[in-house]
């Protein structure tokens, strides 16, 4: 069984960075590898929302309200993956969590993210 685990949150100031990691704890490499790692946010009373994604090869996408903000990758070996959060402002303040995007496993416990002066 996966088990998905997000570190790495907390209180920022606006303009402060963060880097976030997760880790595939269990997960098969081939499976892991098999398609994109995503991150997601969610803010209380509003769907998860995807926010970046990169490909076995580093190919990655974003929402474009992080865009020129975040950077997503990935270390296949280890099966983790990374969002490094530059310039944070209040609105990406929410639950960050990480998952398969093409074959999601079940959803870890996630890392709170907080922007604020």
């Amino acid at each position: 069984q996966v088990r998905l685990v997000e570190s790495g949150g907390g209180l920022v100031m606006p303009g402060g960075s963060l880097r976030l990691s997760c880790v595939a704890s269990g997960a098969i490499t081939s499976v892991f590898n098999s398609g994109p790692m995503a991150w997601y946010r969610q803010v209380p009373g509003k769907q998860r929302e995807l926010v970046a994604s990169v490909t076995k090869s580093g190919t990655t996408n974003y929402v474009d309200s992080v865009k020129g903000r975040f950077t997503v990758s990935r270390d296949n070996a280890r099966k983790r993956a990374y969002l490094q959060m530059d310039n944070l402002k209040s609105e990406d303040t929410a639950v960050y969590y990480c998952n398969h995007l093409t074959n999601p496993w079940s959803w870890g416990q996630g890392t709170q993210v907080t922007v604020s002066s």
